[in-house]
């Protein structure tokens, strides 16, 4: 089989939900999932496990199976490379994808794709392969932000503008114009995690505006990869946080099963707001 399109899995749902799509369309494809990512694979789909220290290996299946697309969906977290296991072919790869793994996840994700590129394979966008992950601008709820909410979503937009300019993070909690927490390495989930821990002791007044989540693509960043992306969970993580509800820059945030997505923050009276940059 030839023209493929390889659907490089991290973490989260992300994958298979790219695999589900492809499925349907009847389109080949095959996930390269890397080592520890935890897909539940489904009848029909070939997976292949791999470890960074074997990259170029990969690079070798995929010409092998023709593989002429790749696009990159879930968490990736940084290896701890284990050097016993690198072949002689990732050995010389290494020390270009080293250095970037230092810095920020733009900066690794990059020196990822010109590798993969270099290799006459052409990097595609979630986007891509569903449209339906990135939905128009308006709200998507039938509760609606009040005037409280878009002030903090404002402010918690500026935050993440200038946390994506550092490379950084992607989101931010604000409550009554205070910022409660900002998206670092740990993620969505531990952000949202600790201000469910804290969250009432640090609103100045405890019966007012419960707050905001914003997430947003970092300014400038590789879009192919890497695009924020929300679900059903973080509903309920930002429920358990307390907050009113949920912003998200329109065309740089994907939606993960939007319609159930939508139908969990109406049940619990949230807001989901995509908000025009």
């Amino acid at each position: 089989m030839s023209d493929l399109t390889a659907i490089i899995a991290g973490r989260g749902a992300l994958p298979a939900h790219l695999a589900r799509v492809m499925a349907a369309r009847g389109l080949p494809f095959l996930v390269a999932e890397i080592e520890g990512a935890g897909m539940v694979p489904e009848e029909g789909w070939e997976v292949v496990p791999f470890a960074l220290e074997r990259l170029a290996l990969l690079f070798d299946l995929f010409h092998d199976r023709g593989v002429t697309r790749v696009v990159l969906a879930g968490a990736m977290t940084r290896p701890r490379l284990e050097p016993e296991r690198i072949d002689p072919k990732t050995a010389i790869l290494l020390p270009r994808i080293l250095p970037a793994l230092g810095q920020g996840d733009d900066a690794a994700l990059r020196a990822v794709i010109a590798l993969i590129e270099e290799e006459g394979l052409c990097v595609i966008g979630a986007e891509t392969v569903a449209p339906d992950l990135l939905p128009d601008a308006g709200v998507l709820t039938a509760t609606r932000p009040c005037a409280a909410d878009e002030a903090d979503t404002a402010r918690a937009a500026a935050i993440v503008s200038a946390l994506g300019a550092a490379d950084v993070g992607q989101g931010a909690v604000v409550a009554q114009g205070l910022c409660l927490s900002v998206e670092t390495l740990p993620g969505t989930d531990a952000m949202l995690d600790w201000v469910a821990e804290i969250a009432g002791a640090c609103r100045p007044d405890p019966d007012g505006p419960g707050g905001v989540f914003y997430k947003a693509a970092k300014p400038g960043q590789e879009r192919r990869v890497d695009l924020p992306v929300i679900g059903p969970t973080t509903v309920e993580a930002a429920h358990r946080a307390g907050l009113a509800g949920i912003a998200i820059e329109a065309g740089g945030v994907m939606v993960l099963d939007p319609v159930r997505t939508c139908a969990r923050a109406d049940a619990l009276g949230m807001f989901l707001w995509v908000r025009a940059p």
